[in-house]
């Protein structure tokens, strides 16, 4: 039975969750995720699981947060001022916005906190700084 390798093309189901048993994803109900193993398209720690299983294989992973997302970095949560704002911005707690960067990158934002003159929003992604759990089967190679 042929093992998955770097250049295969695979197709995996998965559940992921976080340490306190939180989940965030899954494929469940879904397609499988399809991807090339090794060419970057998922998280490193992703990467490094899958590479030797075989078709039907399921296993149990915990990714730190360095093969995942990264740290979490605070010069990425910055406070607004609300007037710094679009008038019909109706800032709330959880909330997707965008920014374009001084390179004229867009930036995706989540407000953490709202309050009378300002917006906090983090830049970060929303699962930086986390360990993650994933229950991954191998569905097929290509």
């Amino acid at each position: 039975m042929s093992q998955a390798k770097a250049g295969d093309s695979v197709k995996i189901h998965y559940t992921g969750t976080l340490d306190d048993g939180t989940q965030f994803d899954s494929s469940a109900g879904r397609e499988p995720l399809a991807f090339e193993l090794g060419s970057g398209q998922v998280i490193p720690g992703f990467d490094k699981a899958v590479d030797g299983m075989a078709v039907g294989e399921s296993k149990t992973v915990n990714i730190p947060a360095e093969d995942a997302y990264g740290p979490h970095h605070e010069q990425m949560v910055q406070e607004v001022p609300r007037n710094a704002l679009p008038d019909d911005l109706k800032p709330e707690e959880g909330m997707g916005l965008q920014a374009q960067g001084p390179d004229g990158q867009v930036m995706n934002l989540v407000v953490t906190s709202v309050e009378d003159e300002t917006i906090t929003v983090d830049g970060n992604h929303p699962l930086a700084g986390k360990a993650l759990n994933f229950d991954i089967e191998l569905v097929s190679i290509d």
